[in-house]
């Protein structure tokens, strides 16, 4: 099982959240597996529709020599054609967070689903935008469509120069991501960059973590265990020196480890004093 919304939902789910998978899978077995492993990992499945016409998204993955991913996405799958519906627009009202990315927004229909569902969170809802640019599965105006949505961002090295690209932004990292935060009045960007660790940046404040020195297995799922950290740091209200650190704990880990999601060690949760968050549910969409 894969692929950042179930990843990111997971490790929510692992850092003390409610959380809930908001997608669409076949009516096929690899969708029953599907919706068999989310139950057993303690995610709600109400907000994952039954597709009867398009297959389950299958993606294959092969590993470069230093443990990147390489994708090659099925085209035209069930999650294609999620369709919003009152159950959705209901979960969506009641978040405190939602996050999503670019890849889901590859088809129109599932665009305007996703767009929708995120308009609708309240006033105080993060909203978090994980930039996941894959292939040629996302254009200039699904990004910019993002962003003004979004008020929190999640960004990589590799992405951050080409949807600056996009947006019209220039000079180096910080300016970028100054201007990002000022422009589209973010809370909150995260900027990860591998080995090299990551930024954080509120608009006022800069906290800068150097990276965890681990043996790197697969950092499939790194990236989501990251955001799904800063995204319970800050529903916790944490300052954002502390959640630098607990990301960056939580990603190291994972790197460390075969699977997008492997079962987090006590000793993690308890280093951080990671706390069950006693707000309503985090969603994710697709």
């Amino acid at each position: 099982m894969g692929g950042a919304p179930a990843n990111f939902a997971c490790h929510a789910r692992a850092l003390g959240a409610e959380a809930q998978v908001v997608s669409r899978v076949g009516a096929d077995g690899a969708g029953v597996r599907l919706l068999d492993e989310l139950t057993r990992l303690g995610l709600e499945i109400s907000g994952i529709s039954i597709d009867p016409t398009h297959p389950t998204g299958s993606v294959g993955v092969t590993i470069t020599h230093d443990g990147q991913p390489v994708f090659t996405i099925e085209p035209d799958v069930a999650w294609d054609h999620i369709i919003s519906d009152i159950l959705m627009e209901n979960l969506f009202k009641r978040a405190d967070a939602v996050c999503f990315g670019t890849l889901a927004q590859r088809s129109a229909t599932s665009a305007k689903s996703t767009r929708g569902l995120v308009a609708l969170t309240g006033p105080d809802a993060l909203r978090v935008f994980a930039v996941n640019l894959r292939q040629n599965h996302y254009s200039t105006a699904t990004v910019a469509a993002s962003m003004e949505l979004a008020n929190v961002l999640k960004v990589n090295e590799d992405e951050l120069p080409r949807i600056a690209g996009m947006l019209g932004i220039s000079g180096n990292v910080r300016e970028c991501l100054n201007q990002l935060v000022s422009g589209f009045g973010l809370r909150l960007i995260a900027y990860t960059r591998g080995a090299a660790g990551s930024i954080l940046y509120d608009g006022t404040e800069w906290s800068e973590h150097p990276g965890l020195a681990v043996e790197v297995r697969v950092t499939i799922g790194a990236g989501d265990s990251f955001t799904a950290a800063v995204t319970i740091g800050l529903l916790n209200r944490w300052p954002i020196a502390r959640i630098s650190k607990v990301a960056s704990e939580v990603a190291a880990y994972v790197c460390s480890s075969t699977g997008a999601v492997p079962h987090l060690p006590e000793s993690i949760l308890e280093r951080f004093e990671i706390e069950a968050v006693t707000t309503r549910p985090i969603f994710r969409s697709l």
